[in-house]
């Protein structure tokens, strides 16, 4: 059975294509259109997918979306009568958008289709899946558990926005949820907007700015804006939120209670907004390992999966495993909802056709979350000479050993090989790498090629078998969702001038042997590299061990802020000429930025929207 998975028209619009339950190919659309969080119907990604599926428009024999968009409507309608005649203004500037595209959602997918090609036989064939069940259903049927607690936190689903599901097999049973408009999602996003960050995408900022500060908002969260039960259950008090009736996340309420310090985008970020990211990262830790508390005592199952947009909070991630509440935790790399569409095809044919799931311990069925497209030497080489770039070509063993010479000498690279990633993190394919070992790098990398706040962590990409050398909790880790920090014998900080030292004043402290991926906390945001899921990855890394005894890389996505990771080799060659990144390699054709004319480099800093 060949399935179409489809999610869009909210935020992180996505394809995939599922053959008999295996995930063939998956994409996000704003890969394809360049365009940040693109929630637009994946036209791009849809034809993307089956090309590398090898299989034709007529070869499909189910679409399936990854939410029921008439209960979205009914949410919102009914979410207007509760608190009227509060939200006039919202209410009447979404209503015309809702009856003209929303509302009549599955018509409005049918005619995109259509225009691609589908018959009106396999129309027929157009099925809604449940918004949690679809995350759920991406977090349980790839992981290498043939039974497991499923918890998907996200801002909402139709009604849902904490949902605990127990899988087994080939089926799911929904256990608890909570309604909007509790959410632990949207509490969050409430204070990225109030920190200056926008909603849907500067969540992660907030999480990366929280070690700066000190939590010393969370008591008053907790009596003002949270009520939190022993269970992990909570309310939140909507007095001080906007989100269900107008425009803003927060009202003048909420301003008042912290001291009216709301910040607008792009102002300087104060010890305030650092206390207040550290505040609520406190507090929403504290709610998930309750749950995760509550949901072990309950049903006494050793595996948990995790999904929805919290779940790409690797930092709280990080402390359930450190918890030690579960034998084994897996997370859907795709979290979000471009996640959504692999998880409503996967629920159509497991949950809803009742096929049989194959489970392998050893290893998950997300191939590395490695389902996007890839480019030939042929390819590459035609892209290359169209720039009218000077670029050699090296074998495998050459290439390893020239990159990891020019990482030694402190250059950074842009590095693009095989299949795209799907989800937000780069994982080796399409990542620009340095040394991590270089106290100056993660300065040149925020501020010269990612062109992003300075305050911003770098990830490092280790080896596997390395991993629990360095820290404490962690011994895997592919789709860098956890958090740990180094151990004690890597730490070189003067513990005295780091306690007197306040906000980003923390920043030019060396902390460990490796600065370029430590945060302020001694934490880092892991990726292990695996030999089975990505041996070009693996091994550049491991001949960089060799002649270096550090078995980790530098490892950030490929682009600038505001823009999407690169899919392309016009990508790749667009921002490399429009940074201060040292090296491009493609595959194995490498060009140097010294070999590039001024008059070939690109004015790329805004190119993009801030994030």
């Amino acid at each position: 059975m060949n399935i179409l998975g489809i999610s869009s028209f909210y935020h992180d619009s996505a394809a995939c294509i599922v053959v008999d339950g295996e995930i063939i190919s998956a994409i996000q659309e704003e890969r394809l259109t360049r365009i940040k969080h693109d929630s637009q119907f994946p036209a791009k990604a849809i034809v993307e997918c089956l090309k590398i599926a090898g299989l034709n428009i007529s070869q499909i024999d189910k679409i399936v979306f990854f939410e029921k968009p008439f209960l979205k409507f009914e949410r919102l309608l009914e979410t207007y009568l509760a608190f009227a005649p509060l939200g006039i203004r919202s209410f009447i500037k979404s209503m015309p958008v809702w009856l003209e595209e929303k509302l009549f959602q599955k018509k409005s997918i049918k005619a995109e289709l259509t225009q691609l090609g589908f018959t009106s036989d396999q129309l027929q064939e157009l099925y809604f899946s449940d918004h949690h069940l679809s995350h759920a259903a991406s977090a349980f049927y790839p992981s290498p558990f043939e039974e497991s607690l499923v918890l998907t936190i996200d801002g909402v689903g139709e009604w849902s926005t904490t949902s605990v599901y127990v899988g087994k097999g080939h089926k799911l049973e929904l256990k608890k949820k909570i309604h909007f408009p509790h959410s632990l999602g949207l509490i969050y996003s409430a204070f990225t907007a109030y920190c200056g960050f926008r909603v849907n995408s500067g969540e992660y900022k907030l999480m990366g700015l929280a070690p700066y500060g000190r939590p010393l908002y969370a008591d008053l969260i907790k009596e003002h804006l949270i009520d939190i039960k022993e269970d992990g259950s909570f309310k939140l008090n909507m007095d001080y939120f906007n989100y269900c009736t107008g425009l803003t996340m927060t009202n003048r309420k909420f301003d008042k209670l912290f001291g009216g310090h709301f910040r607008f985008p792009e102002q300087e970020i104060a010890q305030v907004h650092m206390d207040l990211a550290a505040s609520i990262q406190v507090v929403i830790e504290e709610v998930i390992l309750k749950i995760c508390k509550d949901l072990k005592e309950t049903f006494s199952i050793e595996n948990l999966c995790l999904a929805g947009g919290v779940a790409l909070n690797c930092v709280a991630n990080g402390k359930i495993k450190k918890s030690q509440m579960f034998k084994n935790i897996w997370i859907q790399p795709a979290a979000g909802d471009s996640g959504g569409a692999l998880g409503a095809a996967l629920a159509y044919y497991y949950h809803d056709q009742e096929k049989a799931r194959i489970v392998s311990s050893e290893e998950d069925r997300m191939k590395g979350s490695y389902l996007g497209s890839h480019y030939t030497d042929n390819e590459i080489e035609s892209e290359l000479k169209r720039h009218h770039l000077s670029f050699e070509k090296a074998d495998d063993e050459k290439l390893f050993d020239l990159a990891t010479d020019m990482l030694i000498e402190g250059k950074s690279i842009g590095w693009f090989q095989g299949r795209m990633e799907f989800g937000p993190r780069a994982l080796g394919n399409r990542s620009i790498i340095a040394d991590a070992r270089n106290p100056e790098m993660q300065k040149k990398l925020n501020l010269q090629i990612k062109f992003r706040e300075s305050f911003r962590p770098f990830a490092p990409s280790i080896l596997e078998e390395k991993c629990s050398e360095f820290f404490s909790n962690v011994e895997k880790s592919p789709y860098m969702l956890l958090v740990d920090h180094f151990k004690e014998k890597y730490i070189i900080a003067d513990m005295g001038e780091l306690q007197n030292a306040k906000g980003m004043e923390l920043l030019n402290i060396p902390k460990t042997a490796f600065p370029a991926v430590t945060h302020v906390d001694f934490s880092a945001r892991i990726q292990t590299v695996s030999k089975m899921t990505n041996p070009i990855y693996h091994k550049l890394i491991e001949v960089f061990y060799k002649k270096t005894n550090c078995p980790m890389l530098v490892n950030t996505s490929f682009n600038v802020r505001g823009e999407p990771i690169v899919s392309s080799p016009h990508d790749a060659i667009n921002c490399f000429l429009g940074t201060e990144l040292d090296v491009l390699i493609l595959n194995n054709y490498i060009v140097h930025k010294k070999s590039v004319s001024a008059s070939q480099l690109i004015n790329y800093k805004n190119k993009f929207n801030l994030d």
